[in-house]
């Protein structure tokens, strides 16, 4: 999954496992000070990655991955970049984030699915 010389790797904090059932969406939140490394050992889960930092070269861009076992990687969400994403295929997906530090409920942001206008039906 990750090396500490790995490209995305800023430290290790905690290494925690998340499962979503297929269909369901999660969205939206973004760490103020925490970096994600999502790698998906079972199922398939598609990651919708949103960036709002105004001096970003990414700036107003979505970038939408699907991760599974027949596209195993690991994406790197940067802190202060909005997150959210979906179960696929037939049954329970699990993911794995390597963080950089531990979770604190109080350093994420969140807001509900339709604060941010992306359209999850026309993008599959």
């Amino acid at each position: 999954g990750m090396k500490h010389r790995d490209p995305g790797y800023s430290g290790f904090g905690e290494a925690y496992f998340s499962t979503i059932e297929p269909g369901v969406i999660k969205a939206w939140k973004r760490h103020r000070k925490m970096t994600l490394n999502l790698i998906v050992p079972m199922g398939m889960v598609r990651f919708v990655i949103f960036d709002d930092r105004k001096n970003s070269k990414s700036y107003g861009k979505y970038q939408d991955v699907i991760l599974s076992r027949s596209n195993y990687c690991r994406i790197t969400v940067p802190p202060m970049v909005w997150m959210g994403f979906q179960g696929m295929g037939k049954n329970t997906s699990m993911l794995l984030n390597i963080a950089d530090i531990e979770h604190v409920p109080e350093e994420a942001d969140r807001k509900v699915i339709n604060e941010i206008k992306y359209d999850w039906e026309l993008n599959k």
